[in-house]
């Protein structure tokens, strides 16, 4: 890698083709861009000062000794400011008459251009540079944005003062050059770590596909995550996975490939399985994986990526915890351990599964399986730092049934086990856990034992909020501990899941600490209570009735918790 300061020039240098991936996204800036260029682009020539404009990653690539070019960049960074430098400068020696300059120093022998364009712009980016007359250009519907540059610079230029000469002598690059076999993404990924991500799903589009097969690149790409806006919404967008957020393309790709890395057929080495499990590589990691492991054949990968991902597709739906999630065990609830309770770590397991897995009934009993590990874990507080490695191995050991699931479960060491149901209880009158793991746990009972056809509707998961029946402040209000001498007994007692609800209606603050008279019946139709707020949520029908709220109701109410999820988690 050679990082060095470089002039307009130097990037279109002489000889060199600099290549946009063909399938790389549109061109997308718009006037907000186009005006500050010509800001930036005055301020220059009426200063003379260096002005920086960012920097600009090009890869090197091999010139096969027929062209005509020298010396062959791919962009891996500055496809927008490249393209818009180059669609200013037309228009700017237009303007003064002087075509010929721009042929000159931006064409090569042969008369095509320096700059070659992706499929989406191709067109109009040769309508743009083989344009000679100083008129607008027709732009065609849908429209372009390449086109519709042009047709601002032509419009604006002229009411502005700017010299050529001072662009191209006082605007700076850094360039960072890249050799054959270095990582795009990871340098792309360092430097843009505030900005726009390059996609693991773009590099790997143009790595899999190039100009000489688009019947390919159409059926095995377009047709899935760009058939239409409602596809390319979903694949768009981003949730949370881990401590950062992915894009739901990126996430895919990450468990489609888990399909590989755990087949033994590939006899994958520990060193490569470490090296590929690493996420900021994970384009890189497909191409070494092909490279090493497939004879180059990316065949390998791309003949059932249609089929993994129609199921990606059907299967994980975010959308799921903002709508009612179902009494019945199934891949609804799944949705929402995996996008609510930020479980991602068994996405690979799920599709998996899901896409080998045809019996409807065999696949339920599967999701039932997971959400009671799962859900039991959360109650007893149990860490999730190994799930990544269990549920990869159950890929490994190609586990597609419930009962070869639950054997595996039941089998695991001490940092993955199946909680049993005396954990289960003592998590319910213990377990002091975070706000989102102790909605889910209720939410979850709340779903499975609502009747059917209860008169209130149970809302989406992210529509509730939790809230502690006895407050925080209970000092204010509540009167002394009954323990006097450890008051923090109380404190502790009440952050316990028998002191816990979930409501749709976050209570006043001013009810919030309240005692327990005024904080279940409230301060009038403006500061409503609990009978009202958390009307019709069966896991409070109880706790509503009571006329005192203490320690031994919250032990209690714990203990009817924990009965409702021994029977719904039901173990062998």
């Amino acid at each position: 890698m050679d990082a060095s300061k470089a002039l307009i020039s130097q990037i279109f240098s002489r000889g060199r083709l600099l290549e946009i991936p063909f399938y790389q996204r549109t061109y997308v800036w718009g006037e907000e861009q186009w005006s500050r260029l010509l800001d930036d682009m005055e301020f220059v020539t009426k200063t003379k000062r260096n002005y920086f404009m960012g920097s600009v990653i090009l890869k090197q690539d091999t010139v096969p000794s027929t062209c005509v070019y020298s010396d062959k960049r791919i962009i891996i960074d500055g496809q927008q400011r490249m393209t818009t430098i180059m669609i200013f400068l037309k228009v700017l020696l237009l303007l003064e008459d002087n075509n010929k300059l721009f042929d000159r120093n931006y064409r090569l022998d042969d008369d095509s251009i320096q700059m070659v364009h992706g499929h989406n712009d191709i067109d109009a980016f040769k309508k743009v540079v083989d344009h000679e007359e100083k008129t607008e250009i027709e732009n065609p519907d849908p429209a372009s944005q390449i086109i519709a540059a042009y047709n601002y610079f032509l419009k604006n230029i002229p009411s502005r003062s700017i010299d050529r000469t001072a662009v191209q002598q006082y605007v700076q690059f850094v360039c960072i050059d890249l050799g054959k076999e270095e990582d795009e993404q990871q340098v792309f990924d360092t430097i843009n770590s505030l900005g726009v991500r390059l996609t693991t799903a773009e590099l790997l589009k143009n790595y899999f596909f190039n100009r000489d097969n688009l019947d390919e690149y159409k059926k095995n790409w377009v047709e899935i995550f760009e058939k239409d806006d409602d596809a390319k919404i979903y694949w768009d967008t981003e949730i949370e996975a881990g401590r950062i957020k992915k894009s739901m393309i990126d996430i895919f790709f990450d468990a489609y490939f888990q399909m590989f890395l755990q087949n033994k057929k590939y006899s994958i080495s520990t060193e490569d399985k470490i090296a590929y499990n690493r996420l900021d590589r994970l384009a890189k990691s497909y191409q070494d994986f092909i490279n090493n492991y497939c004879n180059g054949d990316k065949s390998v990968v791309i003949s059932d990526m249609a089929t993994y991902a129609n199921a990606f597709y059907k299967v994980f739906r975010p959308e799921a915890c903002d709508t009612t999630m179902p009494a019945a065990m199934g891949i609804d609830r799944i949705n929402v351990i995996i996008f609510g309770l930020k479980t991602t770590t068994i996405i690979p397991y799920v599709l998996y599964v899901a896409t080998n897995v045809s019996d409807q009934n065999e696949l339920k009993e599967i999701y039932r399986v997971l959400e009671t590990y799962i859900m039991r874990r959360i109650v007893t507080h149990a860490s999730t730092k190994n799930y990544n490695n269990l549920f990869l191995s159950l890929i490994a050991n190609e586990v597609l049934t419930a009962d070869r699931l639950y054997e595996e479960l039941e089998n695991q060491e001490a940092t993955t086990y199946m909680p049993d149901n005396d954990d289960l209880r003592n998590g319910f009158h213990n377990s002091y856990l975070v706000n989102l793991q102790t909605r889910g746990i209720l939410y979850f009972i709340e779903s499975a034992i609502r009747p059917a056809n209860s008169a209130t509707a149970l809302l989406g998961f992210n529509n509730y909020s939790l809230e502690h029946m006895m407050p925080k402040k209970w000092r204010n209000n509540w009167g002394e501990s009954p323990d006097k001498d450890n008051p923090r007994a109380r404190d502790n007692k009440l952050l316990t899941l028998g002191n816990l609800a979930i409501i749709p209606q976050t209570l006043n603050s001013a009810i919030r600490d309240s005692n327990w008279e005024t904080k279940k019946n409230g301060k009038g139709d403006s500061k409503p209570g609990l009978c009202k707020c958390a009307a019709g949520i069966c896991t409070m029908n109880d706790a509503l009735q009571k006329s005192e709220w203490n320690e031994a109701e919250i032990e209690s109410r714990a203990e009817w918790l924990y009965e409702q999820a021994r029977d719904l988690w039901k173990t062998k």
